[in-house]
């Protein structure tokens, strides 16, 4: 059931339009930020670009950690005032970040940067959209994820423009400002939820006999699948270009391969706001799951002819799974209590995400090209703990989510 406020009933379409804005300043601020200014940071503070990306997995893992904290203050009271809080959070760790001289400073920007994606990535936004339209917020999720599919996109180029000709420094503040100027007003044009009565929730400790086994098993699969997943992105966005090369791909195949990447992703995105759409969110993530396997068999096979089916079914992959991240949950558990069980699920894929770059490295080091059997494999069996889900059992449980709701 929606809840909004008299008086700020924006249209599905506006949010979408705003959030996924929103989100993708936060992204492009944050998450991708050390792919363009790792290595100037490290040059002008006289460290190696492994401090900065160090920098970057530490705030993956904060953000992880608060995920539960955020996600029940968001189901308690709505995510329209996080939301924007988190953006003066981002201003605060940007702007930290451009006058460090030290590692000391640049530890703390980061610090405070991981707090702002805590508060205002997409696990933020998916609790938020669940909050104000309960079990209808499937479209809006995949809407804003099509939106913010373009974070890197939009964001790579205008951060090494601003870098190129102002330096890093200001490249930081810049951001900091379009926070300011643009992503804090879109957040707060969101609806303002209305907080929920605290006699109509179940509290903490009450006991659900018929289906909290059930429903402990469900996210105990989802947490792993969505680990199992951000290992699998994470690792091989980190070694994909050296990967393709070492299958026999050119630089020049392996620039063109990894370019489509970003493509896949928006094209798998529509595919799930189309056609997927009339479908259980498990035959998305179950599909999803298949890709990077099928990927790896077609690169092995077909060498450097095949890059492409590769990078196109990885990135295809990758595109369905961050619409899973929301959509999934909410169909499993339903909208009550959405934000914590998000965020308690996506705490170990923070961790896995964060570790997956050396984890993956250190293997190519070790066994080469056969590191990318590894991620299939991976990837085989998240696919088959989403077997474990039955959807008989989703269907159960949200029902006793909306119940309970009621």
């Amino acid at each position: 059931m929606t809840r909004i406020a008299a008086g700020q009933a924006a249209g599905p379409l506006g949010v979408v339009v705003a959030l996924g804005s929103a989100q993708t300043v936060a992204w492009a601020s944050s998450y991708y930020l050390p792919a363009i200014l790792a290595a100037p940071i490290a040059r002008d503070l006289g460290l190696a670009p492994t401090y900065v990306f160090g920098a970057l997995s530490g705030a993956l893992v904060i953000s992880g950690l608060l995920g539960p904290r955020v996600g029940h203050a968001i189901d308690t009271f709505g995510g329209r005032s996080l939301l924007a809080i988190s953006n003066l959070v981002f201003v605060a760790g940007l702007l930290l970040l451009s006058v460090a001289h030290g590692v000391a400073v640049l530890i703390a920007a980061w610090v405070l940067l991981g707090i702002g994606m805590g508060m205002g990535l997409y696990e933020a936004a998916f609790a938020t959209l669940a909050r104000i339209y309960g079990t209808n917020a499937r479209r809006t999720i995949t809407g804003i994820t099509l939106i913010a599919g373009f974070a890197s996109t939009l964001g790579w180029p205008l951060t090494t423009w601003l870098a190129s000709e102002y330096g890093w420094r200001a490249a930081c503040q810049a951001w900091a400002a379009i926070h300011i100027v643009l992503a804090l007003p879109l957040n707060l044009s969101l609806p303002r939820a209305v907080p929920l009565d605290p006699h109509s929730r179940p509290s903490a400790g009450a006991s659900r006999p018929s289906g909290s086994q059930s429903e402990s098993f469900a996210m105990v699969l989802l947490a792993y699948m969505f680990a199992a997943a951000s290992f699998v992105s994470s690792g091989i966005s980190a070694i994909l270009p050296t990967m393709l090369v070492a299958f026999g791909a050119t630089p020049a195949q392996a620039l063109l391969a990894g370019a489509l990447v970003g493509p896949a992703q928006v094209g798998a995105r529509l595919l799930e706001a189309g056609w997927l759409a009339r479908f259980h969110p498990l035959l998305s993530a179950r599909l999803a799951m298949l890709m990077n396997p099928i990927g790896v068999v077609a690169l092995v096979l077909g060498g450097p002819m095949l890059a492409s089916t590769f990078t196109v079914l990885y990135g295809a992959g990758n595109g369905i799974i961050t619409i899973a991240r929301g959509t999934l949950p909410l169909a499993l558990f339903g909208p009550t209590g959405f934000g914590r069980r998000v965020g308690m699920i996506s705490l170990p894929s923070r961790v896995t995400g964060a570790a997956a770059p050396l984890a993956l490295g250190l293997m190519v080091e070790h066994i080469g090209s056969n590191a990318l059997w590894i991620s299939a494999l991976v990837s085989l069996s998240a696919f088959l703990a989403l077997l474990l889900l039955r959807a008989e059992q989703a269907t159960s449980t949200s029902l006793q989510a909306g119940e309970q709701n009621s």
